[in-house]
C-alpha cells in the first residue's frame, strides 16, 4: 500500500478496494477525496451521485452524474517503465456529468502502461451550484494535492501535466490559465502549493466561450444562461494565454461538429503568439468524443502522436 502523508495533507482514502472493470480485469484502485468534510460550494447541493452505464453491452461506459464529493482515482506507474511523471486527466461530458470510463479510466490506464501515474478527477459539474468556479476550484485542488503527494508515489513534483477531453479539455486549459503560485502562509497545507500544471494535453476540446464557436451546453451549464460579458472573456481560455501557459498538445477532428475545430486552432494561435512550446493535430475525420475507441479513421493514431510528444519533453523514457 503507497503510504500518504496524511500528518502533511489531510487526504480522505474513499476506498482501496473501488474495482473497475478495464479490459478483462477488475483492479482494485485507492480513491482520494479532494475535500475535507463537505465541499466549498455544495453546502445547499441536494442532488445524489449517480452511475448510469451507457453504450453496448460489455463495455464499461460510465456516464456520472450529481457529484457532490469530488475525488481522484490512483492508477499506479508500472514500475517498469516508471517516468518521475504524473497526470490528472480529466473526462468530458459538458459540464453536465462525466464519460468516466471512455474519457477517464481507459487514458489513465494507458498513462500508466507508460510509467506515468495518472489520476482520474470525478469533478463538480452540472451548473446551478455547481457552475464557474466550482469545476475550476477541483481542478486547481486537485493539482494541488497531486504535487504535494509526489514524493509519496515517487513522481517529480515539476512534472504534474493535466489531460482533459471536451469540457474536461475546457477545464484543463482553465488551470493552464487560471492558476496562482500557492500562498505560504496558507492554513490548509494544500494551499501552499502552486496550481499551475506543468504541461497540458486538450483532445477535442471546449476551449471558448464565444457563442459562436463553443459547446452551448458547456458553456450553459458552467456560465449560467445568461453570463455577463466580462465572465464570458474570462472563461473564454483562448483570451488568457500568456508566456507562463503550460506547453500543450492538442487533438481535434476538422468535422467535430459538437466542438468546432476552431477552439483548438484558437488556443494553438494564442500559444505561438506568446512562443509556448505546443504542437496540434486535426484529422480529416473523427467526430467528437472518439477516445480512444475510434478504430475505422486514422484519429485513432492520436495517442502514439502523444506518445512522441511526452518523449520528445522528458516526460516518458
Amino acid at each position: 500500500m503507497i503510504r500518504l502523508s496524511l500528518f502533511l495533507c489531510p487526504i480522505l482514502l474513499l476506498s482501496l478496494s473501488s474495482q473497475f472493470a478495464f479490459g478483462q480485469e477488475a483492479v482494485s484502485q485507492q480513491v482520494i477525496e479532494l475535500w475535507n468534510g463537505v465541499a466549498p460550494g455544495s453546502e445547499d447541493f441536494t442532488g445524489i451521485e449517480t452511475s448510469e452505464e451507457r453504450g453496448e453491452a460489455g463495455v464499461a461506459n460510465r456516464w456520472v452524474t450529481g457529484v457532490k464529493q469530488p475525488t481522484l482515482t490512483v492508477f499506479p506507474a508500472n514500475k517498469e517503465e516508471f517516468s518521475k511523471t504524473a497526470v490528472i486527466v480529466c473526462p468530458g461530458g459538458g459540464y453536465g456529468g462525466l464519460a468516466f470510463d471512455k474519457e477517464g479510466i481507459e487514458m489513465a490506464q494507458w498513462f500508466a502502461d507508460r510509467g506515468v501515474t495518472a489520476f482520474v478527477l470525478k469533478y463538480r459539474h452540472g451548473g446551478g451550484p455547481h457552475q464557474h468556479p466550482v469545476p475550476l476550484k477541483d481542478i486547481q485542488r486537485a493539482v494541488r494535492m497531486v504535487r504535494q503527494t509526489a514524493s509519496d508515489f515517487g513522481y517529480e513534483p515539476d512534472r504534474v501535466g493535466v489531460l482533459g477531453f471536451s469540457a474536461g479539455g475546457h477545464l484543463a486549459s482553465s488551470v493552464g490559465t487560471h492558476y496562482d503560485e500557492g500562498d505560504p502562509s496558507a492554513a490548509d497545507f494544500l494551499d501552499r502549493q502552486s496550481c499551475r500544471p506543468d504541461f497540458l494535453m486538450l483532445i477535442y476540446p471546449v476551449i471558448s466561450m464565444d457563442a459562436t464557436i463553443t459547446h452551448a451546453g458547456s458553456r450553459q451549464n458552467l456560465l449560467g444562461e445568461q453570463p455577463d460579458d466580462e465572465l464570458v472573456v474570462l472563461m473564454s481560455n483562448e483570451l488568457q494565454v500568456t508566456a507562463d501557459t503550460p506547453p500543450t498538445f492538442l487533438v481535434h477532428a476538422a468535422d467535430d461538429e459538437g466542438v468546432p475545430v476552431e477552439n483548438s486552432l484558437r488556443f494553438y494561435q494564442a500559444l505561438v503568439e506568446y512562443k509556448v512550446p505546443a504542437e496540434l493535430h486535426v484529422f480529416a475525420e473523427g467526430g467528437h468524443g472518439f477516445g480512444m475507441r475510434q478504430k475505422e479513421k486514422p484519429v485513432v493514431e492520436w495517442p502514439n502522436l502523444l506518445d512522441n510528444w511526452l518523449h520528445s519533453r522528458g516526460l516518458i523514457e
